[in-house]
């Protein structure tokens, strides 16, 4: 039988359909219950993927089993609830079950004539993001990968628009003799930002970095003069502290100069959505761009960025792409294509609409404010169990000191993710080092915090009898 025909077949009996469906059942009913760091033994069987490049054609029954088999356990239980080591959201099972479905569709959504069902979504999703940040009605979003790629998306609108302001057309001259923009950011300001200003040519050294306060918060009062060529990075959500930055203030001030500013919202921005917790998003209005992540707070699948951007001609000539077979498929639809770097890209929206459909305007307060919710948990347990909360708990982040030295520090963090029962990551934080917990995912129960805690409490008695 030739591979052609071998994989009609295997296209029309569904078999390894239903293998690959069992396996995700088998999955999905021990992820609560298995280590949530994979075991040294499952990370050692990884040895099983290594071989040269086979000759011939494989056994695709076998392919699978061998994928559940050495891969299965050697995964990250992310979604079991009791993962806290960096900001890695759940997934909500309607967007998972989504996801299976717009996989079988495998959608471009470069343009309108490729897929009018992404590009409607892509159009319906802007909209419900617009009305639930309470944005402009003017903002348009670009569905990328995640925040970084977001971020670049901002930055280099930002670029266009404030050149092009002073005569200068970025996209045909380049950065040879442009008019020199300023960047401002905090010292707190995230790596991908960082990243994102070093890969658009702006040059780190360039920065002129703004203080924070104790929480991170960046300061109004540090603030240079500003002036029409200024690019202001903002943040909602530091990543170790959950701190906002005051938006109303520097917006106000920026907006009066000409500047442009970009808010770094990858899990924070959601806080827009709820009732209880918007007031720490006062003032995002007012920025001209603005990055968040669904794969975070909202749960839905990897990979799921967005970059909004309420000056559409910025964005689109920041991003251009022409050729003579692509101006002439553009159509009066949304053709998703012009909002993102990349031209092929798969259909991300869908499953961020099924998220905002299921959930409403009610179930993403629930949602977030739920996660809130157990990060104070977390900090009140581990206070009354004499660890030291470095932070005000105002988000889903929670700074922990659990002892007196880096070094213990350390040993006790390690031990915390040796045990297996949850997995916490380490920062510093104040020059000191810490115990970064982040609380993400809408399955983390008030028994999984509880249970974590007390794998810290073990942790510290096991580090102090050695």
């Amino acid at each position: 039988m030739t591979l052609h025909n071998s994989m009609h077949r295997e296209q029309q009996s569904k078999a390894l359909l239903e293998q690959a469906k069992g396996y995700a059942y088998e999955y999905a009913d021990s992820v609560a219950q298995r280590n949530v760091f994979p075991s040294k033994q499952a990370v050692a069987d990884l040895e099983q993927f290594v071989e040269d490049l086979p000759t011939t054609s494989g056994d695709a029954t076998a392919i699978l089993q061998q994928l559940h088999q050495y891969g299965s356990p050697a995964t990250t239980a992310q979604t079991g609830g009791r993962y806290f080591g960096f900001v890695n959201g759940g997934i909500l099972p309607v967007t998972l079950a989504t996801k299976w479905l717009s996989d079988f569709w495998d959608q471009n959504t470069a343009l309108y004539v490729m897929s009018p069902i992404a590009s409607k979504l892509e159009e319906v999703c802007e909209g419900w993001l617009r009305q639930l940040f309470g944005l402009p009605d003017n903002t348009v979003a670009g569905f990328v990968s995640g925040t970084s790629s977001a971020i670049l998306c901002g930055l280099a609108a930002a670029r266009y628009r404030l050149l092009q302001n002073q005569g200068w057309d970025f996209n045909r001259q380049g950065h040879n003799g442009a008019p020199p923009l300023r960047i401002i950011a905090g010292r707190h300001t995230h790596g991908a930002v960082i990243k994102a200003i070093a890969m658009l040519g702006f040059g780190i050294d360039n920065i002129e970095w703004i203080e924070g306060d104790d929480q991170g918060r960046i300061l109004p009062q540090q603030f240079p003069e500003l002036d029409s060529s200024c690019i202001i990075l903002l943040q909602a959500g530091n990543v170790n502290s959950g701190s906002f930055d005051p938006f109303d203030e520097i917006c106000d001030s920026a907006n009066r100069a000409g500047a442009w500013i970009h808010i770094d919202g990858a899990f924070g921005l959601w806080a827009g959505g709820t009732k209880r917790l918007k007031h720490l998003t006062k003032g995002i209005e007012k920025a001209h761009s603005w990055s968040v992540d669904g794969h975070k707070t909202l749960n839905t699948p990897y990979d799921s960025g967005i970059l909004l951007c309420r000056d559409k001609e910025a964005l689109v000539s920041a991003l251009q792409a022409t050729g003579a077979y692509l101006t002439s498929c553009y159509s009066e639809n949304r053709d998703g294509m012009l909002y993102t770097p990349e031209m092929s890209r798969r259909a991300r929206a869908v499953e961020l609409w099924a998220a905002l459909k299921y959930l409403g305007a009610e179930g993403v307060d629930q949602l977030v404010y739920g996660m809130h919710e157990r990060a104070l948990q977390f900090a009140n347990e581990l206070r009354v169990a004499g660890f030291g909360i470095l932070n005000d708990v105002v988000f889903n982040q929670v700074i922990v000191s659990p002892a007196d030295t880096d070094t213990e520090t350390d040993r006790i963090m390690a031990a915390i993710q040796d045990s297996g029962e949850c997995w916490v990551g380490g920062s510093v934080w104040q020059g000191k080092k810490v115990i970064r917990v982040s609380v993400c995912a809408w399955v983390t129960s008030p028994e999984d915090v509880r249970r974590s805690v007390q794998a810290f409490i073990r942790a510290r008695e096991t580090i102090t009898e050695q």
